[in-house]
């Protein structure tokens, strides 16, 4: 019987677990689960095909562990979303919370978890009904805050209102490669974040005819 060795970096002191995950969830928001292997996830966290399977039982026990593993990030950034923004004073549409600023605060750079996002809500099944519902609730909860501080109108059916805006934030992080090609950066960055919040709010205040939004 031979020994393997894992060689990792110094530096990176998560536990075997985590590396398997992270590493299968950058590899199935680049290329979809359907069309990555066990071993595919192993070599690319240099351990064997066995541990992974130790660890998670099967390719869809680690597919459950990165959906988990999502589905918690977003929690995370829900969280700060539905506490609203901060004051009552007069209005401010960059003081709006937005799924995709509350994001790209709360993920590293380069994060695969929104490209991951996309692909589980377009692919169906139970966790994405699940994840979705749960962003149209917190986006309804968003928009009755901001209507109640008079920072916002929560329309004629809310319901509706607060769709079109969760699906509007939905886009920007589920075509994000697609958007830096066009655009020139990454639209999640501070850069991108910044022109993408002066034209969209823009709109979203005075409509198609609006000038942008003054930059801080």
């Amino acid at each position: 019987m031979f020994m393997i060795v894992h060689m990792r970096s110094p530096s990176d002191d998560r536990t075997a677990r985590a590396i398997i995950r992270d590493e299968a969830l950058r590899l199935f928001a680049a290329r979809g689960p359907d069309a990555v292997t066990v071993r595919e996830v192993a070599a690319a966290a240099r351990v064997s095909p066995s541990l992974v399977i130790r660890h998670y039982r099967s390719k869809d026990g680690l597919r459950q562990a990165v959906d988990d593993y999502t589905v918690l990030a977003l929690e995370a950034a829900l969280a700060e979303i539905t506490r609203g923004p901060a004051g009552t004073g007069p209005f401010d549409p960059r003081a709006l919370p937005t799924l995709t600023d509350a994001v790209s605060r709360h993920l590293p750079p380069g994060s695969p978890v929104s490209r991951y996002l996309g692909r589980m809500l377009t692919s169906g099944g139970p966790t994405a009904t699940a994840v979705f519902r749960r962003l149209h609730a917190v986006s309804q909860q968003t928009l009755s805050e901001l209507a109640r501080r008079g920072l916002a109108d929560a329309g004629g059916d809310p319901a509706v209102r607060a769709a079109f805006l969760l699906i509007n934030d939905l886009a920007l992080l589920m075509l994000r490669d697609r958007l830096a090609d066009v655009l020139g950066a990454d639209p999640l960055s501070p850069e991108g974040m910044a022109r993408w919040a002066s034209e969209v709010l823009a709109i979203y205040r005075d409509g198609l005819t609006a000038a942008p939004s003054a930059q801080p």
